[in-house]
């Protein structure tokens, strides 16, 4: 009966959908298909209309109506936050190239990206400028039906950290800029326009090596405003770094991770399954020491399986017979045992780059290799419990879930990572055991090298609630966001530190557009962090 139910309410929305855009006739209405289709005709077109020109077609109430119906790609924003990458121009590598490495100054397109990758073309076409980058995918997805008022800016084109500092500014500033629709004096005028903008940045995220991710770059990107470290680790054998040409040591790795840590940054680790001297028990082995190994521990991971492509060394290997990379079988059956092994507190943010099959000469072209993934675990049993995999947001739109009555509890769950301690403070649906949202809170290493970070302090690393983006000041019945569920786990994460580990200070890497919000809860700004005495 309630599937009957479900059916009955589906084919009402689309006929309330098909009268509001002006369709007569709607009896025979039962699918956006049908509504498309009688438009067209109206319109005595040979194609069928877009979902974004029927959102154009409609009033701004009705486009709110509507919105969920017609969304494209709706787990863009279905985090709670809509993600826009920029990319940096060409420069090359101060220690030359990684062999599996393409692009660079030679070719015109940054050290690692080729130029049919989506982020890529939108560079090329707005000449690496980017405020053109941003407001081309900012209009993009506000077209698609995507609310975009919170924005997380991704900076990408490989090490950002060894670019010209005049160049790093500025291209920061102007990203500022582009969100604050104000052109500002400086950086710091920038940031300050920024914290009362209309649209918030609430993250910003950089790439790096471990080899630049030392103390003074740390200290930069803070000065930047950047809260999200994303470290090319690949691997972790300094046997591999010296046949890949990767510049750094195993070494570099740890000390990158810690330092990052301590001066509160989320992590995000990219691997590199498949290198040359690996192989998949090596592979299977390296990422259960990620997770397991205090010295790792990452909160984030995106997973590029090794690929040849041309015009690199690993692609002369390849060709002399010296290297053959893992078929899809091989990269679907490793990372399916992966996945079964990543710790609750971790999030597998992607799996595969957006690589056009014409340029991969060997190794998985898949672009649903995670799909792929997930069926493996089905078939065998297995469950992910990675963030990504429990967030209610996309458990919401997978699985249709209602969850207005739902009852939360909050879970804590700690861990040694790189020299300190670290509490994930989280928001789960009882039943589903789905995340609303969590709290990363450490206590720094003995190493820590901030001022900011003296005595008995903890550092907020990250504060995330999940559920689609909903516009400031708006609420929606069937999304986690704008319901106190954040500031519950601020609340809970001070009491932690004041009543259980005799913490005095507490900080926050706040993004600038956040600011207000860590006010609104008796939080005032020191240095980079937003800091309160317990």
């Amino acid at each position: 009966m309630a599937q009957i139910n479900s059916r009955q309410d589906e084919k009402k929305r689309w006929k309330i959908l098909a009268e509001d855009l002006g369709v007569k006739e709607t009896e025979n209405i039962s699918s956006l298909h049908d509504i498309k289709r009688h438009i067209g005709k109206t319109m005595q077109r040979d194609n069928i209309p877009r979902n974004s020109e029927l959102l154009d077609m409609l009033s701004v109430d009705k486009r709110k109506q509507h919105l969920q119906l017609l969304k494209i790609k709706p787990t863009k924003s279905a985090s709670g936050i809509a993600v826009i990458s920029v990319m940096t121009k060409p420069y090359n590598c101060p220690h030359g190239v990684c062999i599996f490495c393409p692009g660079g100054e030679k070719v015109g397109t940054p050290q690692s990206y080729l130029p049919t990758e989506p982020a890529t073309m939108r560079a090329l076409e707005a000449k690496y400028e980017p405020d053109k980058q941003i407001k081309s995918r900012f209009n993009q997805l506000k077209k698609i039906g995507h609310y975009v008022d919170k924005v997380e800016l991704l900076i990408i084109g490989g090490t950002f950290m060894n670019l010209p500092f005049e160049y790093q500014e500025s291209f920061v500033k102007s990203c500022y800029d582009s969100l604050n629709g104000i052109k500002s004096r400086d950086i710091n005028h920038a940031k300050e326009i920024a914290e009362k903008s209309v649209i918030k940045n609430v993250g910003l995220s950089v790439e790096t090596k471990p080899d630049w991710c030392k103390q003074k770059h740390i200290d930069l990107a803070l000065d930047f405003g950047v809260t999200r470290i994303e470290i090319g680790i690949q691997t972790l054998s300094d046997e591999i770094y010296k046949k890949t040409n990767r510049g750094h040591t195993l070494l570099d790795v740890e000390e990158s991770l810690q330092i990052s840590k301590d001066a509160g940054y989320k992590i995000v680790v990219h691997m590199m399954p498949g290198l040359p001297g690996s192989n998949l028990q090596k592979d299977f082995d390296d990422f259960i020491t990620l997770f397991n190994d205090q010295k790792y521990k990452p909160d984030m991971l995106k997973i590029y399986p090794t690929l040849v492509v041309p015009d690199t060394g690993l692609y002369k290997m390849y060709k002399e017979g010296k290297f053959e990379p893992y078929t899809t079988e091989e990269v679907v059956d490793l990372l399916a045992r992966v996945k079964k092994e990543v710790p609750p507190w971790v999030r597998i943010m992607r799996i595969q780059r957006e690589i056009s099959e014409e340029y991969i000469e060997a190794g998985t072209g898949k672009g649903n290799i995670r799909e792929l993934i997930i069926e493996r675990m089905k078939q065998r049993g297995d469950k992910c419990e990675c963030i990504r995999c429990r967030e209610i947001g996309l458990k919401q739109l997978k699985e249709k879930l209602e969850i207005n009555k739902y009852d939360v509890e909050i879970k804590n769950t700690n861990y040694e990572s790189s020299g300190g301690e670290e509490y994930f403070i989280s928001a789960e649906e009882k039943n589903t055991k789905s995340l609303i949202g969590f709290v990363r809170m450490r206590i720094p290493s003995n190493k820590a090298h901030r001022r900011e970070i003296v005595g008995n302090t903890a550092i907020i690393r990250e504060l995330h609630v999940y559920g689609q983006v909903v516009p400031i000041g708006e609420r929606d019945a069937k999304s986690w966001q704008h319901k106190g569920t954040g500031t519950k786990l601020m609340q809970e994460a001070e009491r932690l530190a004041k009543e259980e580990l005799s913490i005095r200070k507490l900080l926050v890497i706040s993004a600038v557009g956040t600011r207000e919000y860590y006010k609104r809860l008796g939080y005032e700004l020191e240095g980079p962090y937003m800091i309160k005495i317990l």
